[in-house]
């Protein structure tokens, strides 16, 4: 069976990550199905609090394709599941100005479960991304030079 690791590579660019959480995902049956296929987005996805439960908002897994009428919504919300200890720790941090929950990576867990792996994180400025690129350049420019 292939390796599920879906990223979302726009969180690193536009987050500056302080804490990561890995969390359950409560799911129907096509939409395991979809990821296990490869099948899913995590861009523009973020977790919200609803009456004290974490859920993920925006995150794309495109239907079953051999999915009949129980088929699933692509964009729907789906509950995370955590400890209420890290639930409580989230949404003290979540209260203070400048920060939110955004999901950074699809896998499945050697216990065969789909897990999301989700990161308390603030925004970076513009000029903070220059910065990142900056170095991420000269990082590789210095990698390329020692392997000559």
């Amino acid at each position: 069976m292939p390796e599920i690791n879906i990223k979302n590579k726009k969180a690193w660019h536009d987050y500056e990550i302080i804490d990561k959480f890995v969390a359950g995902i409560q799911l129907t049956g096509t939409e395991i199905k979809s990821i296990r296929s490869g099948k899913a987005s995590l861009v523009d996805a973020y977790c919200f609090f609803n009456r004290g439960e974490l859920y993920v908002k925006g995150m794309h897994i495109s239907e079953y394709d051999f999915g009949n009428i129980y088929n699933h919504f692509p964009k729907r919300d789906r509950k995370l599941l955590l400890t209420h200890r890290e639930l409580k720790k989230l949404e003290k941090n979540i209260k203070e100005k400048g920060l939110t929950i955004v999901a950074l990576r699809i896998f499945i867990a050697e216990s065969s479960y789909a897990k999301l792996e989700i990161a308390l994180a603030r925004g970076k400025r513009e000029f903070d991304k220059r910065e990142d690129l900056k170095k991420k350049d000269t990082k590789r420019e210095l990698d390329r030079l020692m392997r000559q």
